[in-house]
């Protein structure tokens, strides 16, 4: 009895207001600008209490299949419910509940005034392209004012807060067992600050909860069937672990959605099953009952639905306008929990028996290794880094759907073998399909992401065995295809992540057409792999960097880039390019400051002067270029001028290159310093050689004995001349000194001679 005591008063905190009278929410009964009451004057429609499953007939019939349903006629003003007072009129609708004030996050948002207009007191809503969702590098580029994201993060913690306080208060409820938790296991709605929640606990059988049982409570005050056939959600609805919500075709449902008020549909632990067919459709908007359009301005918040845990599971549906700011409240999201389904307690006691009889069957055949109970230990290498267990895991199947509009048009994080097939993601705030931290072993075929303001696809960091086959990214605002296998971590950090990178992931037989900055951009990881797909246009096709290793880029086709076909860049090692296609690009390949083989590519660059096939720079070492076919005209096939290391460069087809550059280009390329004294020094060894061997050939020749003064000319004999002194001065004393020669007594000089 005391133990209950305080389950009681934690109960009553969290879920102040359970089980008391009917109360609407706000954008169930706004008021109208003109006076009536738009959502509580409707008149029901004919049969409005039969099931809603039903088709609907003649008189209610179903919108055509389009991306936004077709609004139909303002029916009459009526009377109002009696139930709950009816505000008064003024033109801005009441919120029925102001979320409290977060001091980490400032000032509690306040309901957004509808914008003025001094022309048009009934101010149409924002068109797509004004409506307000952004990124980080959106919102520093000035296009949101720091109020409205101050304003969207606060919603999105304050959906956090309740979404734990109503599992919080659910989960004390059931522990008190006895009749009033059997009374508790019905739909029924939570109030609190955060707004009113209609909560589905699980029922004791398997029958799912559908719109019936939603319509059933409080006379469905809090859904109610339009004229038109479709159906006007009002309250937040919460899917408890073990229970499943179930909407089945031909269905329109709008989710209400007004400023600082909205609906949302969130599992948590539980089931959401919404399923049609190609003929019968189901349909999920916003809905802004004031302008009976969706709802496309996401600063005040805007409805969405989200599986926490659980199952998903979405086929022939058509999705629009959903979601704000965050990737959880970004329109359809499936996320892991920190708080698993409690499986285990849905199991009958014959299964809990089998569980058991196979554990210890299993610890038995382990006995010669280490054991822990009944806990399995895994080895953990690279790429497969996780801390989320597999129980917290989300399971998902999308398939052949259409979303147009979302903040996010999937996000998924913290799942497990999700199927993402056949769908089409138009004009998406932020990212078309966006894997988040922990999704593995996922499968994406045949989606098409187009006009997405951020990327089309995204496996962000710690998604592992991801694989995007037969896909298209087209226009969006960033990158087709963005892979990023980088660590959570690059040191000890607060989290105490690991510093193993991910990968094993892939993009094949995929098109990347227009996108604003890449095709498709791997970051970081190992394994990952780029097969078999194209990429047309864009600033580059496929980048690869920071740090990437084992990179696969294989019989891809390229073309129409502005700079380079293949990029690989700032220490990217062991990267494998192969069997590739590149036609009208300045630069086929470019690889700087990383290493790898690039080998059997055909590349056809652009006529333009500074083209180059394969352009290497920096440090490159044990890189191989091999193989490869260069067609086009610039200054060289394969530019390895700037590069700091030797590279094993052979076997490439240039013939059908053509060099347009200079002659001192040419000659720049080969009069090098070292080149130079080296010539210098074979040429002097050449002179040398040349000139020796003339004159050892000419010591070779046989000699001959000839006269050695048959060269000199012979001396002309001439007439004697007499030499005469001119007249001496008087003589001076001459002292006669010994002559070394001594000429024969008696001799006379000769004519001629001295004199």
């Amino acid at each position: 009895m005391a133990r209950a005591i305080p389950i009681f008063l934690t109960v009553a905190a969290l879920a102040f207001g359970l089980g008391t009278g009917p109360a609407a929410a706000a954008f169930l009964s706004p008021t109208s600008p003109d006076g009536p009451d738009v959502v509580s004057g409707i008149d029901p429609a004919p049969g409005s209490d039969a099931d809603p499953e039903d088709t609907p007939g003649p008189a209610d019939p179903v919108p055509e299949f389009s991306p936004t349903p077709k609004a139909g006629p303002t029916p009459k003003a009526g009377p109002t419910p009696k139930a709950g007072p009816t505000p008064t009129g003024g033109p801005t609708p009441k919120v029925s509940s102001t979320p409290r004030s977060n001091p980490a996050r400032g000032p509690a948002p306040t309901a957004r005034q509808a914008p003025k207009n001094d022309k048009d007191p009934a101010a149409e809503p924002p068109l797509v392209e004004d409506a307000i969702m952004a990124d980080d590098a959106i919102l520093a580029a000035g296009t949101i004012s720091a109020d409205d994201a101050e304003t969207q993060a606060t919603l999105v913690d304050v959906e956090d807060q309740r979404i734990v306080q109503i599992r919080a208060a659910l989960t004390a409820m059931l522990q008190t067992g006895g009749v009033e938790a059997a009374q508790r296991k019905q739909p029924q709605v939570f109030a609190s600050a955060h707004g009113r929640t209609l909560v589905l606990p699980a029922r004791s059988t398997d029958a799912p909860y559908t719109l019936k049982d939603l319509a059933a409570v409080e006379k469905g005050r809090y859904l109610r069937r339009l004229k038109d056939g479709s159906y006007l959600l009002g309250v937040h609805v919460f899917v408890a672990d073990g229970a499943r919500l179930q909407l089945r075709g031909p269905l329109t449902l709008r989710m209400g959605s007004l400023p600082g008020s909205f609906s949302s549909i969130i599992a948590f632990g539980g089931n959401i099953e919404i399923k049609g067919t190609a003929k019968r459709p189901v349909r999920i908007t916003s809905w802004d009952v004031r302008t009976q359009k969706p709802d496309l301005n996401t600063t005040d918040g805007r409805a969405y639905i989200r599986a926490v845990g659980g199952e998903f599971e979405m086929t022939y549906t058509q999705v629009s306008h959903l979601g704000f700011w965050s990737g959880r409240t970004g329109g359809i999201a499936l996320t892991g929990t920190e708080r698993p389904a409690s499986a285990y307690r849905h199991r009958t006691k014959d299964q809990r028996h089998q569980d058991k009889r196979e554990r210890l069957a299993n610890t038995q055949a382990d006995r010669g290794g280490s054991s822990f109970g009944d806990v399995e230990t895994i080895p953990v290498g690279p790429g497969t880094a996780s801390h989320v267990l597999a129980d917290e895991l989300v399971s998902g199947s999308i398939q052949h759907s259409v979303i147009t509009g979302d903040a996010y048009g999937l996000f998924v994080s913290g799942s497990n073998q999700t199927q993402i097939i056949d769908n089409r993601i138009v004009d998406s705030l932020v990212h078309g399909v966006f894997m988040h931290r922990f999704a593995k072993n996922a499968t994406i075929e045949g989606t098409k992401v187009i006009g997405s303001g951020g990327d089309g696809f995204v496996l962000s960091r710690a998604t592992v065995k991801v694989r995007v086959s037969d896909c298209l990214a087209e226009g969006n605002g960033r990158n087709g295809f963005t892979l990023n296998g980088s660590a959570l971590a690059s040191g000890p950090s607060a989290s105490g992540e690991s510093l193993a990178v991910y990968g094993d992931s892939s993009v094949s037989n995929s098109v990347a057409r227009d996108n604003g900055r890449y095709g498709i951009e791997v970051l970081g990881g190992s394994r990952l792999a780029v097969q078999t797909s194209e990429v047309i246009g864009g600033d580059m096709g496929i980048v690869v960097r920071e740090g990437a290793s084992g990179v696969q880029i294989s019989g891809n086709r390229l073309a129409d880039q502005r700079r380079q076909a293949i990029a690989l860049r700032d220490g990217a090692t062991g990267a494998y390019v192969a069997g590739n296609t590149v036609t009208g690009t300045v630069t086929g390949v470019y690889m700087r400051d990383s290493n790898g083989t690039i080998v059997g590519n055909k590349i056809t660059t652009l006529p333009v002067p500074k083209a180059h096939g394969i352009t290497v720079i920096g440090d490159a070492g044990g890189s191989e270029i091999t193989r490869n076919t260069l067609i086009g005209s610039g200054t060289s096939a394969i530019s390895t001028a700037r590069a700091a290391d030797r590279l094993n460069k052979h076997n490439n087809d240039e013939d059908r290159w053509n060099d347009t550059s200079s002659f001192w280009v040419k000659a720049k390329r080969y009069v090098k310093p070292m080149n130079v004294i080296w010539a210098g020094v074979i040429l002097l060894v050449v002179v040398s050689a040349v000139r020796s061997r003339g004159t050892v050939i000419e010591r070779r020749r046989p000699r001959e004995i000839r006269n050695p003064y048959a060269l000199q000319k012979a001396l002309a004999e001439g007439r004697p001349t007499l030499l005469r002194h001119a007249p001496a001065p008087d003589p001076a004393p001459v002292v006669e000194l010994p002559s070394r020669h001594r000429e024969p007594a008696g001799s006379t000089p000769a004519a001629g001679g001295r004199g």
